[in-house]
């Protein structure tokens, strides 16, 4: 029984992955495709449902085990050689501080937005105890002007305006354009030329922040890490603070 049990699973995965590719395929080729192997992978289907179901938990499973391992080794990086993981992405707060908080964020979501807001708050607290680190995850399947407005702030930070622009983005984000891009690139005396220059040549960098997100298996934003001497990992904004104020007790302890 458990061997035809295993025989069932492996033709239904054999079975869908065919039925898959044939649904992909041009009208043209899929009709060229024997109808009976549709009708074998439904009977199968209908016959033991039970071993679909296994097949599919299993699988997300698999992908679960995944991406854990992908965020262990995050982690792992990411205390061993911060800087590694920040790489050129723009960083606000004191360099020299102990604990890192890598922002993936989009100009177009409205809670993102909202964490601005907290944000500045936060870092003008703890300026001196704290690098906040921003990387771009424009949502673009929902927010039309999260990737023009994520290359208009890679292109002000190749002049050193990155977090004014970020701020002036967020403050308007009602009126994310290309009128506002350009507007906000003349308020910050940005070489224009060269501002719109590398906004051809953004995608690159964003790219990468984008894969990073994926393989973390972020699915929205605003989503945070944090690397301080007391924790490592995922956290929530509010959160945030008191993982701070646990940090500074640990240094006013070892002090």
């Amino acid at each position: 029984m458990r061997q035809l049990l295993q025989y069932l699973r492996t033709s239904i995965i054999l079975s869908l992955v065919c039925l898959v590719l044939t649904w992909s395929l041009p009208a043209q080729a899929a009709n060229q495709i024997n109808p009976k192997l549709e009708q074998q992978v439904l009977q199968i289907i209908r016959e033991h449902p039970e071993v679909l179901i296994e097949s599919v938990q299993t699988y997300q499973q698999q992908q679960q085990d995944k991406l854990k391992q992908a965020r262990q080794v995050f982690l792992q990086d990411f205390n061993i050689n911060p800087q590694a993981v920040i790489g050129d992405s723009p960083t606000a707060g004191s360099p020299q501080a102990k604990t890192v908080l890598v922002e993936f964020s989009d100009f177009q979501c409205p809670y993102c937005a909202e964490a601005h807001k907290t944000l500045k708050q936060l870092l003008a607290k703890h300026q001196n105890d704290l690098t906040l680190v921003y990387k771009h995850f424009p949502l673009t399947p929902i927010h039309a002007e999260a990737m023009p407005a994520a290359q208009a702030a890679w292109a002000a930070n190749q002049q050193g305006k990155f977090w004014e622009y970020e701020d002036a983005l967020f403050t308007n984000q009602k009126q994310l354009g290309e009128v506002l891009y350009l507007d906000i690139a003349k308020k910050l005396n940005l070489d224009l030329e060269k501002f719109k220059s590398d906004r051809l040549i953004a995608n690159t960098a964003i790219e990468q922040d984008i894969q990073l997100a994926k393989k973390l298996g972020i699915a929205g934003t605003p989503f945070f890490v944090i690397n301080s001497p007391n924790f490592s990992g995922a956290v929530q904004l509010s959160e945030i603070e008191g993982k701070l104020s646990d940090t500074s007790k640990l240094g006013n302890n070892v002090h």
